[in-house]
């Protein structure tokens, strides 16, 4: 078992390997395979930060075989306890432009066929989800971003599809004419996975596109996410960095305590 190395957890893209100093690669064997890559271990802004890329450094993990289970016990295993989540996601609403960062605090899921749980045998444990983002890490994130000038939305429902296609224009409308306002495809069950750890997550979406269905043109594009990504990823690095030192080091929120009470079937790292 690896001893601890980090407090703050960062999944997110390969862009973000440049925001960590005195970098270290970790490999972390777990009980459900290996994570995506080497775990990199670094400072930042004087705080011991794990990062691992959630789709793989060379993006070879599509959505729906990301191995969630792995990237989320590797960061508790290093001592990980407050997980920070960006990713690009779509708009279900003109409102939020391409450009616009989301600090969602709701989650549907229309995934199907993803484990997501740890307890999947031994006995039956059922934390609690009705909120599923950390809201100090929430609060923290939305007055950090809008201290760096970049004026969050606060709020909203991020719907979680299995991907790896995009959506059809009948379902990016059926989904907006619920009130779902994001479209994203790696929320879930990276969420519930680190809820069911005791972790804090808190997500941070970058609208890369308009969804099918808000839009006229020919629809979303791979290209097009990953050209917006692009231009947006050093102003999310630099924002991740100012949250990584903001994130209060006392979790007095409810995470820590999703557990207490229940007998698990595994031993947690």
């Amino acid at each position: 078992m690896a001893t601890t190395t980090a407090e703050i957890g960062v999944i997110g893209g390969s862009g973000f390997y440049s925001f960590l100093d005195d970098l270290d690669e970790v490999t972390v064997e777990t009980p459900y395979g290996p994570p995506s890559d080497p775990i990199a271990v670094g400072t930042v802004a004087g705080r011991r930060v794990a990062f691992v890329p959630r789709h793989g450094r060379d993006h070879r993990y599509p959505p729906h075989k990301i191995p969630y289970r792995a990237n989320l016990w590797a960061l508790r295993s290093l001592g990980v306890r407050q997980v920070i989540a960006p990713s690009a996601v779509g708009s279900l609403t003109p409102a939020h432009g391409i450009g616009t960062l989301a600090v969602p605090d709701q989650l549907v899921d229309r995934t199907h066929g993803r484990i997501q749980t740890y307890y999947d045998e031994g006995a039956a444990i059922h934390v609690s989800f009705a909120d599923p983002y950390c809201p100090t890490g929430r609060r923290t994130a939305v007055a950090t971003a809008r201290e760096t000038g970049w004026d969050p939305v606060d709020g909203g429902t991020l719907v979680v599809i299995e991907g790896p296609r995009f959506s059809t224009r009948a379902e990016s409308q059926w989904y907006a004419a619920q009130g779902w306002t994001l479209v994203g495809m790696t929320g879930h069950p990276e969420a519930v996975l680190a809820r069911e750890l005791a972790l804090c997550y808190t997500p941070m979406c970058l609208v890369t596109d308009l969804d099918a269905g808000i839009e006229e043109g020919e629809g979303v594009t791979m290209e097009e996410v990953f050209r917006v990504f692009a231009q947006n990823v050093d102003r999310l690095r630099t924002l991740v960095v100012r949250l990584i030192e903001t994130l209060p080091a006392d979790r007095s929120c409810p995470c820590p305590r999703t557990l207490d009470g229940m007998k698990l079937p595994i031993e947690l790292p």
